[in-house]
């Protein structure tokens, strides 16, 4: 790994119930997500570009993922404005732990929530 490529590749949110967590991330970010069966693995997948270099991942199901509230913190993408994802996120399901919170003028803001899985996903936004 270098500073010119992307520390991160590639990340898995551990789920129980594939759909019911797929409903969840398509609700809060309107967006809709991609199904496939995977080396013995249920899987959603959050939208991407195939060759943009930019790193990815989706949901995962599988005997060797278990969701966590104490596990590795990920955060997905909250632009232009992470409020407008955190309006959605206890009407979805999901509970809020850490409400839009300002880094410092140059980094933006962050946000926590635990989705219906009871992972913590950290949001980050420049507004």
């Amino acid at each position: 790994m270098t500073g010119k490529e992307n520390s991160l590749n590639w990340f898995e949110i551990s789920v129980n119930d594939l759909k019911r967590a797929k409903k969840f991330y398509e609700t809060i970010f309107d967006i809709k997500m991609e199904t496939q069966n995977m080396m013995g693995m249920e899987m959603a997948f959050l939208p991407w570009e195939k060759g943009s270099g930019k790193a990815s991942g989706g949901l995962a199901k599988s005997q060797m993922h278990k969701p966590s509230a104490e596990g590795v913190k990920i955060y997905l993408n909250g632009n232009p404005d992470l409020s407008k994802i955190l309006n959605k996120v206890e009407k979805a399901g999901g509970k809020i732990t850490m409400p839009k919170t300002k880094i410092s003028d140059d980094i933006g803001y962050m946000a926590f929530f635990i989705d219906t899985e009871g992972n913590s996903i950290g949001l980050h936004s420049q507004e």
